[in-house]
């Protein structure tokens, strides 16, 4: 017995010593299960922020995180638009893995009345931090899907998802849900649906007409059929889009439809209240709420107090809004004591909506000196968001991050320190950034990140660590119109495939370190590195490619389509109407 004894002695010792002589700063992370904090911006571009540069709109309270905490000026979204974008964050993974990214021109959730959604075998965050004894909130925009085969089945529900507690917007704000604002919602198509309603209209009043003054020998048989045609199709989409307001725009809480539209007056203080009640309600126990604000999305809903203040008019007004809503939530933890307890991280789902106006007015984001905006894959514009995080006495205060990180990254960090285990079954994109953060480490894990528009690689970015080169390569690259602009006025998106955008070969390339607004590409005679940088990253795509399975596409026609059967109502079907906060 003696020899094993003091053989394990001997191991244990150095183990203690090791873990007396750790810095207290890791001891502290592995000890404590932090609350976390994630605060996600709808669209708000990188340019937007104070701490990132802009001079003329206020935000004191995110630029207050960022004295606070670690700012990271390198932080990629993993998708142009909000569902693939927020399906990636949720998953840690590409949005094409789980079958979340576009395969035709409808590259988001259409519909709260569609079949597509986050798949059930996907495993978020929220799910692993609930299974560790946390409490999993979700305020404000899901836009992961609803309903799969009837109306209350809600298998992509945030409640089937991990989240103990859902309020918000199933769906995402849209210009729609405000009734004085022109509608947004697929609005060329639906000037396309008019225009042949009135056409097959004008064809059978013309045919009647003619029959009823004899100029036309016509069958009122025949006249009954086109008549009866001509209304079906009306009813056809008109039941769908005619209805987008009381369709869409509706609130929950968990399972029950609160408000049938919702009432776009009161939605910011609902929000914050029950941001800050959950808070208060959780703070006994380790809690993870996400925050997913329907700031500063189209049609930009901010109440009075807020309106004329900025010097960017209503999106400036509703930026500054939503920093001040961020310091409310901020105040909250503080009033609660949890402020050292508290991992807080601030984000954008993907970059500002260039193309976004009305008349004169600009109701899209700003972002800076990158190229491009959202819905672009490849240019940095759409896809280089904001991205903060604050842990007092864990993060040290007022640290810059320029290396590469994606927002893949927060699902492995957060696993992690709540003591969770990645999942082994399927590859996780993302990476802890807790090393990274804390500066025990000096370069990002990420070798290669690809950039995709739908399922269509657009860009690939190498960081080349030995030299500190960003190289970037674009395959693909959107049409801007009109010629000269930075964006697709003309659209008012830029497509991913198709007649709206440029295959280049060989790709054009850039060097982020020396050029971030990827203003001048390199060429084989300017860069003596092009012919081996292209070869290099080839090679990571072939790579990537062969981890790459097929599943269920989530935003297939079928899946994008309005169906009656699937709509949540408030009512019973197609009578859905109601107002439970209201009545409260």
């Amino acid at each position: 017995g003696f020899f094993p004894l003091c053989f394990r002695t001997s191991l244990v010792t150095p183990l203690i010593l090791g873990l007396l002589l750790q810095p207290p700063l890791t001891q502290l992370s592995i000890l404590t299960q932090p609350n976390i904090v994630l605060l996600m911006a709808d669209d708000l571009g990188i340019g937007d922020v104070g701490c990132y540069g802009n001079d003329t709109i206020r935000t004191p309270n995110i630029d207050r995180l960022a004295k606070e905490g670690v700012k990271l000026t390198q932080h990629i979204a993993a998708a142009p638009l909000c569902t693939p974008s927020r399906a990636a964050f949720l998953t840690g993974r590409y949005p094409l893995r789980s079958g979340m990214d576009a395969i035709n021109n409808y590259r988001v959730i259409f519909w709260n009345a569609g079949s597509g959604g986050l798949p059930l075998n996907e495993t978020t965050f929220a799910r692993i931090l609930q299974q560790q004894g946390y409490s999993t909130g979700l305020i404000g925009k899901w836009h992961q899907g609803l309903n799969c085969e009837s109306r209350n089945d809600h298998c992509h529900h945030p409640l089937n998802h991990g989240f103990d507690y859902f309020y918000g917007m199933p769906f995402t704000l849209i210009s729609d849900c405000q009734p004085t604002e022109t509608p947004e919602m697929d609005r060329v198509f639906r000037r396309r649906l008019w225009l042949y309603t009135e056409m097959i209209g004008l064809v059978t009043l013309t045919a009647a007409l003619g029959r009823l003054t004899g100029l036309i020998s016509v069958r009122w048989k025949t006249l009954t059929c086109l008549a009866g045609f001509s209304l079906l199709f009306f009813i056809s989409w008109f039941s769908s889009y005619g209805f987008v307001r009381y369709w869409n725009c509706i609130m929950m809480r968990n399972h029950e439809v609160t408000e049938q539209p919702m009432v776009t007056d009161r939605t910011t203080s609902l929000i914050l209240r029950e941001s800050v009640s959950f808070i208060e309600r959780n703070k006994h126990k380790p809690f993870l709420l996400f925050l997913s604000f329907l700031h500063s999305h189209t049609p930009l809903l901010t109440t009075e107090k807020f309106l004329g203040r900025s010097s960017h008019g209503l999106y400036g007004d509703n930026v500054e809004e939503m920093d001040w809503m961020v310091g409310q939530v901020l105040d909250a933890i503080d009033k609660e004591g949890l402020k050292n307890t508290t991992l807080v991280y601030f984000a954008s789902d993907h970059g500002g909506w260039l193309e976004r106006q009305e008349g004169k007015r600009q109701l899209g984001g700003w972002n800076g000196i990158y190229r491009g905006g959202k819905a672009m894959g490849g240019w940095e514009g759409g896809i280089r968001v904001p991205g903060i995080f604050r842990w007092p006495g864990v993060l040290p205060a007022g640290t810059v991050v320029s290396e590469p990180t994606s927002l893949m990254d927060i699902y492995p960090t957060v696993v992690h320190l709540a003591g969770g285990v990645l999942p082994q079954d399927r590859v996780i994109d993302g990476r802890d950034l807790m090393p990274l953060l804390q500066g025990t480490v000096e370069h990002s894990e990420h070798e290669f990140l690809f950039h995709y528009c739908g399922i269509h690689l657009h860009a690939v970015r190498w960081h080349q660590k030995d030299s500190g080169a960003i190289w970037k390569a674009h395959y693909v690259t959107p049409v801007f119109r009109p010629p000269g602009a930075g964006a697709c006025y003309d659209r008012g998106f830029c497509p991913c495939s198709g007649e709206g955008v440029t295959h280049h070969d060989p790709p054009l390339l850039f060097d982020l370190s020396r050029d971030p607004s990827e203003a001048k590409p390199l060429s084989a005679d300017t860069e003596p590195l092009f012919d081996t940088v292209i070869r290099k990253i080839g090679r990571a795509i072939e790579e990537h490619r062969k981890t790459l399975t097929p599943v269920p596409e989530q935003l297939s026609l079928y899946n994008v389509v309005w169906k009656p059967w699937l709509q949540p109502c408030c009512g019973t079907f197609p009578f859905c109407w109601c107002d439970k906060e209201g009545d409260s």
